[in-house]
């Protein structure tokens, strides 16, 4: 099956544009609301904050089996996948994960892969909106090589732990080393993102989906899409398909070593990627904003930033925390003061700096 055929349907009637999970089913599961970045899985069981809680606390399972999955076959692919992707993947070993981005020719971050060999493919894990780009980026790029791609979405089901360790005889994932200390994992990436304001140590499995429920039973708590992305924004993580935008470069996300290696050969976008870091600083950095939880006036994605009358500024994530209260990733302006007041959508906001100013 290549990366046209019939695995690109997540049932025979259903694609993943419309995926309904059967975890919806489940006694308490609420549906996601309109707009939300993870539609057809379960937003939460009844009590996001219990969720979050858990989650932190390491237990529990939340089900990703919306994300779409790609599975590159053939001798040549990791090779192939290193020479098109941000990501250092020749000498990738078998059970060992990373992160790589898609970028374009100016060096914009286009897709996020979360990239798993298992010694005989490579698996590689994507957002709902970025499977048909990047097949049809992969199919285009692969020339004459001896590589195999498939969409492998009908298949398996992603599913999320709050653990960063393997799980034997499965296909695993786990969240990048500078995302799981929040002191900083190498020079290159601390130079970026000094201190991270939590860690983020979460693994994805791919689990097939006859098995999904199953899994999820065994897994431990449920916990739905509000409280793992609570926890993901509280410690400062972006999303490729949410926190970025048409001109966003990795250094203002603090993507550099976490998914992009500094240190290899050519790639589409590096030209850009080296300039920034080896001449000039980002135009704009991620910070994260603690919003006034008393302010009726709700924030959404997309909403202005500004310091006083001047707009500085975009909100990309909200979130609920169970301990902080409304929180929300943005890209501001670097020029903007760490201590300068801020509001999102007229609410008041304090700034915690993620990527260095």
């Amino acid at each position: 099956m290549d990366g046209q055929g019939a695995g690109r349907r997540m049932t025979d009637q259903q694609t993943i544009a419309d995926y309904r999970s059967a975890a919806l089913d489940r006694p308490g599961a609420v549906p996601p609301p309109p707009g939300w970045p993870d539609p057809g899985v379960p937003w939460h069981y009844g009590d996001p904050h219990a969720e979050q809680r858990a989650l932190a606390g390491g237990a529990g399972a939340v089900d990703l089996s919306h994300r779409a999955v790609i599975r590159v076959g053939g001798p040549d692919r990791l090779g192939w996948l290193h020479s098109i992707t941000t990501q250092h993947l020749e000498s990738l070993g078998a059970g060992q994960s990373t992160t790589a981005l898609v970028l374009s020719p100016h060096g914009h971050v286009e897709h996020e892969l979360h990239v798993i060999e298992d010694g005989e493919a490579t698996w590689l894990i994507t957002a709902a909106t970025s499977l048909e780009p990047v097949l049809t980026y992969l199919a285009a790029m692969r020339f004459l090589l001896d590589v195999e791609i498939s969409d492998e979405t009908g298949r398996y089901a992603v599913v999320g732990e709050p653990r960063r360790e393997v799980v034997p005889g499965q296909v695993v994932w786990l969240s990048a080393e500078q995302f799981a200390h929040p002191e900083g994992a190498d020079a290159d990436s601390s130079r970026y993102v000094p201190v991270r304001p939590a860690a983020w140590a979460v693994r994805e499995v791919l689990v097939p989906r006859g098995d999904l429920a199953a899994y999820l039973d065994r897994a431990g708590p449920l916990a739905g899409t509000w409280a793992w992305d609570a926890l993901r924004v509280a410690a400062g993580v972006p999303r490729a398909d949410v926190d970025t935008d048409h001109r966003t470069i990795p250094h203002e996300i603090g993507l550099v070593t976490a998914a992009v290696h500094l240190h290899k050969g050519c790639y589409r976008g590096q030209e850009t990627v080296a300039r920034v870091h080896n001449l000039g600083r980002p135009p704009r950095r991620l910070v994260l904003l603690h919003l006034d939880g008393s302010d009726a006036r709700e924030v959404t994605t997309g909403a202005v930033v500004a310091a006083g009358e001047r707009t500085v500024g975009v909100v990309t994530s909200v979130a609920r925390h169970h301990e902080l209260g409304p929180i929300a990733l943005a890209l501001i302006k670097r020029s903007t003061p760490l201590d300068a007041p801020l509001t999102a959508a007229g609410v008041a906001a304090g700034q915690e700096a993620i990527v260095s100013s």
